[in-house]
């Protein structure tokens, strides 16, 4: 049973940091895409960024255009752990973020099958 569970969420004034955290249980990386989503009240879900894990190790990143720069997906496999290193952070972050899990490296948005509960994030100027 996959489980997904975020962390690192809160408040930050514009301009700052913040690192969000992933918990993985039930998969590893490995052929696996892992994603991180966010929505904000009143919009739809976006993907945010997703890092695609081959069978043989090999990794690959997608940003969207509105973080591309600024966002930095990333994994422990050690730990099972999957992360958002989010930098120069405006008031347009501000977003429940949600860690998700595609099974077989289908790295369509759609395919992404398993959410985390997620986390909020905050920004203010």
């Amino acid at each position: 049973q996959v489980q997904l569970v975020e962390s690192g969420g809160g408040s930050v004034q514009a301009g700052g940091s913040l690192r969000l955290s992933c918990a993985a249980s039930g998969l590893t990386f490995s052929n696996v895409c892992m994603g991180w989503f966010r929505q904000a009240p009143g919009k739809e879900r976006e993907g945010v960024a997703r890092i695609y894990t081959g069978l043989t190790s090999y990794t690959g990143t997608y940003y969207a255009d509105s973080v591309k720069g600024r966002f930095t997906i990333s994994q422990d496999r050690a730990k099972n752990t999957l992360y958002l290193q989010m930098n120069s952070l405006n008031d347009e972050d501000t977003a429940m973020y949600y860690c998700a899990a595609s099974l077989g490296g289908n790295c369509n948005w759609s395919a992404f099958g398993h959410w985390g509960q997620g986390t909020q994030v905050t920004v203010s100027s």
